[in-house]
């Protein structure tokens, strides 16, 4: 009789209820690939899309990208992970479940510091922070910068990691709550979305900021523009407000020689050497306790479309996972 293990299955399109705890049977890892005991999955946004056919995805369908466990076996030439290893990705599939496949190149190793519940929380926001500080532009010591949604969950680990850097962080959040978790995180000035170009311009004596980092989009795109410094840079690394329309590129000189940039993760995750290293000072930073991710809600594996519920429904802040 072939092993079984639970995992959450949805059968056709639709709502949150669509998402069931079904037996299936026990993945086997090919080559190149582990097969991990899952102890948390990161829930996302993407997942609701994809759960409601908004994505396009073949069903029946497992969601789950992100999740952090323990390898029980290794598939024909992986040399990297041995049983018994801590691993996490951001970039596996079907991990809503009790075991789960994961590429063995796209698996990061979680040191002993870190608790799998973090782990879990943090590959996907976390290496964003990490590569829009890094690599998308490379934020110094002393450099003033804006970032937007500064209580999400990017924007608290980002907000953590630039204050660790040394820069002057102005955030902007929508509520007194946000504010304070914003405050918590480090953020020098909260601003309200509301006039937020103008007061960045009162707070730096009228020059503006070094680099905008801004994951909202349509609402704030031109305010972002306004608040930057000659050669300053606009990183547009999402659009939850909607997509920024065509613009003029005559803008960006009339500005004072503007940068914008319009990057994703996957492309700063190119080999397993790029991951290493973002997750790498990612999990040290959360092992030593100079980042905290925050885990705003927990829901066991079998509750995944009350998650997503949750989730949809706004009524979180951190990071949702789901724990079999």
């Amino acid at each position: 009789m072939t092993e079984q293990c639970t995992a959450i299955v949805a059968t056709t399109p639709g709502g949150p209820e669509v998402l069931q705890a079904t037996q299936v049977p026990m993945p086997v890892p090919g080559p190149g690939e582990l097969l991990v005991k899952i102890a948390a999955v990161g829930v996302n946004f993407i997942e609701s899309y994809q759960r409601a056919g908004i994505y396009s995805v073949p069903f029946p369908f497992t969601p789950g990208s992100e999740a952090a466990g323990t390898v029980v076996a290794v598939g024909p030439g992986v040399t990297s992970f041995d049983a018994g290893d801590r691993v996490a990705t951001a970039e596996a599939e079907a991990c809503y479940a009790e075991y789960a496949i994961f590429p063995a190149e796209k698996a990061l190793p979680v040191p002993s510091s870190v608790p799998m519940d973090v782990a879990a929380a943090l590959p996907l926001q976390g290496m964003t922070a990490h590569y829009l500080m890094n690599s998308t532009y490379h934020v110094e010591p002393g450099e003033t910068v804006l970032l937007h949604a500064g209580a999400g969950g990017v924007g608290l680990l980002l907000t953590q990691l630039l204050k660790d850097r040394g820069a002057r962080v102005f955030t902007t959040v929508s509520t007194d709550e946000k504010e304070e978790l914003s405050r918590a995180a480090g953020a020098d000035e909260v601003l309200r979305y509301e006039g937020f170009a103008e007061a960045v311009r009162e707070l730096t004596d009228g020059e503006g900021v070094d680099v905008v980092f801004d994951g909202v989009g349509k609402d704030t795109f031109d305010g972002s523009l306004a608040s930057l410094r000659t050669r300053g840079t606009l990183v547009l690394f999402g659009g939850a407000s909607g997509q920024v329309p065509p613009f003029d590129l005559q803008r960006l000189n009339a500005g004072g020689s503007l940068t914008v940039v319009r990057p994703k993760l996957a492309d700063y995750l190119l080999n397993a050497k790029e991951r290493l290293w973002r997750s790498t000072e990612v999990f040290n930073a959360a092992g030593s306790g100079a980042l905290t991710a925050r885990i705003g809600a927990r829901f066991p594996l079998a509750e995944a479309g009350a998650a997503h519920k949750a989730l949809q429904g706004r009524v979180t802040t951190g990071k949702v996972i789901l724990e079999p």
